[in-house]
C-alpha cells in the first residue's frame, strides 16, 4: 500500500493578495496564561493568535478540512505506513533570512518528542520514532507502529516548524517562516505583528496586525462594537443581535468540531464511580442544551469530541434519561440524588448559561448543582484541572488526535484523569490497523467506549459566528486552524 500527495494536483491558494500591504488588522486573544504567555508553539501558554500567522506547518488543513502542503510539499509512505517521507518547499525563509531546509524539521519535531520539555503537542505524534535527513529539502519519519493517518497528525496547530536551535529564543522572538513578523510581543497589551514582504506564499494584504489581551467575552463583544477590533471568532446567539442590525459587521457561521461541556473528574469521589459519572451525563437534554445556549447553533454530540464530519465519528444515541440517571445513582449509593458544584467563568461567554441550563435538567433526577462563578484571569491554571467539576472546551481535532490527547491514560491534558486499559489498547490498535473499516470500528468502539465509562459531558459541537467588522475583505469562511490569513485585506 502507497500513500502519495502531489502538490502538483493542489493549489496552495485560490487568490493572490494586495501588491502593496496597507492597513491593519485588529483582534483579541484571551490572555488565557497572562504574563506567562508565549510565542513557542508548543508551549502549554502559546498564544495560538499570534503563532498560526508567525508561523507554518509542514501540512495544514485546507479549505475543505482535508491534509494540504504547507513547508512539505508531498508525502509518501511505504507499505506498512511505518516510514514517511516529506518533501519540502524550495526557497522558504525564515524572517531573519535564514534559510528553511530540513535541519529546522528535524529540530522542531525533536523538540515536541522531547519529554523533558513536557509538551502537550507531544502526544499527536509521539508515535514518531526518529526523523532523519535524505537530502536537504527531504525528511524520513520513522514510526513505532503502522499509522495511515499519519499527514493528519500534522495538522495540529502547534506544530509549527521553527530555525534549528532557535528552541531558547522563540518564546520571545517568534521567528518562523509565517506571513508576518513580530515587532512587539505584549502578552497582556497588544502584540504587533508586520507584514513578511518575503512570504513565499506570496505578500500579505495588510500591512499591520494588532492582537490584543481581553480576556472576557463581553469586553470583546464590546470592542469589537466599538471599533476596536476588526473580528471576534466567539459571538454567542444572543449576542449576534446586535451585529445583524448594522450595516457595519457581517457573521460568519462556520461548522466545527469545537466543543464545549463540562468534566468531572474521575480520581475523585463520587465521580471516580462509573455509574455516578453516567447519570451526570444522562440527564442532559442535548438538543434542549443547543437550544438555549447556541440558539440552535450546534449538533448533538454524545460525549464524544469526534467532529460530526470525521471520518471515524460514532453515531450514538445519547438522549435525556432521567430515570436511568436516578436508578445508576441509587445503585451507586445516591438514592436521594447528589450535591455538586460546577465551576464557570465568562472567559468562554457560554459557559455560565451552559451551567444554569444544565442546573435546571440536573435537578429533575435530584442532582443540585450549585454554580460557582470564577474569575477569568487564571482560569486555565487555577480552576481547569483543579476543581472536582469545572466548564471546559476544546478546538476540533482529527479522531485520533482528540480521543489521544484527551482520554488517553498518559496525556497530559487528560483532564477527566480518565484512566482505562481497555481503551488505551483500543486507540493503539486502530493506529496499527492498515485496512480502512476495521480501522474506522475501532474508532466507533472507542467512542462507545467513552458513552459508558467516560467523565465528560460533551453535549455539543458548534457552530461557530465570527463577528466581523465590514471592513475586512477575504477571510476565509472556515475554522480558524484553515484560515489563509496573508490573503486578509482591510479597507
Amino acid at each position: 500500500m502507497k500513500y502519495l500527495l502531489s502538490a502538483a494536483c493542489i493549489v496552495a491558494s485560490v487568490g493572490i493578495a494586495a501588491a502593496e500591504p496597507t492597513g491593519t488588522f485588529r483582534q483579541a486573544h484571551e490572555l488565557g496564561f497572562g504574563g506567562q504567555s508565549s510565542l513557542d508553539p508548543i508551549a502549554k501558554g502559546r498564544v495560538f493568535q499570534l503563532t498560526e500567522k508567525l508561523m507554518n506547518r509542514l501540512v495544514r488543513p485546507g479549505l475543505d478540512g482535508k491534509p494540504q502542503p504547507d513547508l512539505a510539499t508531498s508525502w509518501t509512505a511505504n507499505e506498512d505506513a511505518t516510514v514517511w517521507t516529506f518533501k519540502l518547499r524550495e526557497g522558504v525563509t525564515f524572517h531573519d533570512g535564514s534559510a528553511f531546509d530540513a535541519g529546522d524539521v528535524i529540530y522542531s519535531l525533536n523538540r515536541v518528542l522531547d519529554p523533558e520539555l513536557d509538551s502537550p503537542a507531544r502526544s499527536a505524534v509521539k508515535m514518531i520514532k526518529s526523523v532523519e535527513q535524505i537530502d536537504d529539502l527531504t525528511v524520513q519519519i520513522t514510526l513505532d507502529t503502522p499509522f495511515a493517518d499519519m499527514p493528519l497528525q500534522l495538522m495540529d496547530y502547534r506544530l509549527r516548524m521553527i530555525a534549528q536551535d532557535s528552541g531558547d529564543s522563540i518564546a520571545s522572538s517568534g521567528i518562523g517562516t509565517g506571513p508576518f513578523k513580530l515587532e512587539t510581543f505584549d502578552p497582556e497589551g497588544t502584540s504587533v505583528l508586520v507584514a513578511n514582504s518575503d512570504y513565499w506564499e506570496g505578500e500579505p494584504g495588510v500591512a499591520r496586525m494588532e492582537v490584543i489581551g481581553i480576556p472576557d467575552g463581553q469586553a470583546r463583544l464590546q470592542a469589537l462594537l466599538g471599533g476596536q477590533l476588526d473580528m471576534e471568532r466567539g459571538i454567542t446567539a444572543q449576542q449576534r443581535v446586535m451585529l445583524d442590525g448594522s450595516n457595519k459587521f457581517q457573521v460568519q457561521e462556520i461548522a466545527t468540531g469545537n466543543w464545549q461541556g463540562l468534566v468531572f473528574r474521575t480520581d475523585v469521589a463520587p465521580y471516580d464511580d462509573p455509574r455516578v459519572r453516567k447519570a451526570l451525563r444522562m440527564v442532559a437534554d442535548r438538543q434542549g442544551l443547543i437550544n438555549l445556549v447556541l440558539g440552535g447553533g450546534g449538533v448533538v454530540a454524545c460525549d464524544s469530541p469526534v467532529e460530526p464530519k470525521d471520518q471515524y465519528r460514532a453515531e450514538l444515541s445519547c438522549d435525556q434519561d432521567i430515570e436511568g440517571a436516578k436508578a445508576l445513582l441509587a445503585e451507586a449509593g445516591h438514592p436521594d440524588g447528589l450535591e455538586i458544584d460546577v465551576h464557570v467563568a465568562t472567559l468562554e461567554p457560554t459557559w455560565p448559561t451552559l451551567a444554569v441550563a444544565y442546573q435546571a435538567q440536573a435537578a429533575e433526577a435530584g442532582i443540585r448543582v450549585n454554580v460557582v462563578q470564577t474569575p477569568t484571569d487564571g482560569y486555565w491554571s487555577q480552576v481547569w484541572m483543579k476543581k472536582d467539576i469545572a466548564a471546559t472546551r476544546w478546538n476540533e481535532r482529527p479522531a485520533d488526535q482528540a480521543l489521544h490527547e484527551i482520554y488517553l491514560s498518559t496525556a497530559k491534558w487528560n483532564e477527566s484523569y480518565f484512566k482505562d486499559e481497555a481503551f488505551d489498547t483500543m486507540l493503539a490498535d486502530a493506529r496499527r490497523e492498515l485496512d480502512f473499516d476495521k480501522r474506522r470500528q475501532l474508532y466507533v468502539d472507542a467512542q462507545t467506549h467513552l458513552w459508558e465509562n467516560a467523565g465528560t459531558l460533551i453535549p455539543y459541537h458548534v457552530t461557530r459566528l465570527v463577528g466581523v467588522s465590514a471592513r475586512v475583505s477575504n477571510l476565509d469562511n472556515v475554522k480558524n486552524d484553515a484560515v489563509r490569513w496573508h490573503l486578509i485585506t482591510v479597507d
